[in-house]
């Protein structure tokens, strides 16, 4: 062999065991579950859909994704996202909505929710569960409060304002 050779050898040898337990001890990065808290669920008026909102957290270093919900009470529960184009949007159904590594998927009327098709009637204040499917974490049972539609924007700026105040208790 010729000694030329030996120092890169050497050094890729080194890299590779370098590399090799990093990834052993976690460092190249662990999914974990996600965590959701109770969310809401506007109270339609009428005949009309309803939508659904929740935090979810990922405390993991791979982002997830969001593929699906379902929910005990009749009605098609889909994804949906909205995008904005300048003044105007629209809002489209999502196959999948990303939580990223490390950060949040803080759903809202100007960005994404959970669709509910032919919902029966809600009440203000009822409770409703869910059921979320993601592609990496497990499955995940959260509440939905029922609230008017002009009740959720008081409700997000309270929860935003008591999460900068205190640590979120998210739950599996």
């Amino acid at each position: 062999m010729n000694r030329a050779a030996l120092p890169p050898l050497a050094a890729a040898a080194a890299a590779l065991t370098l590399l090799s337990g990093w990834t052993a001890v976690g460092g190249a990065g662990r999914a974990r579950p996600v965590q959701a808290e109770q969310g809401w669920i506007l109270v339609p008026a009428g005949a009309a859909p309803a939508a659904a909102f929740f935090t979810i957290r990922n405390p993991g270093d791979v982002p997830d994704e969001l593929v699906g919900a379902d929910w005990d009470l009749p009605g098609h529960v889909a994804l949906k996202e909205h995008r904005h184009l300048g003044a105007t949007g629209t809002w489209a159904l999502a196959p999948a909505l990303t939580v990223p590594a490390r950060g949040e998927l803080a759903m809202s009327p100007e960005g994404a929710d959970i669709l509910v098709s032919e919902p029966p009637p809600l009440h203000v204040g009822q409770s409703v569960e869910f059921t979320l499917r993601f592609r990496r974490s497990p499955e995940l049972r959260v509440r939905a409060q029922a609230v008017p539609p002009g009740g959720l924007s008081a409700v997000l700026a309270s929860t935003a304002a008591s999460t900068a105040r205190e640590p979120s208790r998210a739950t599996n």
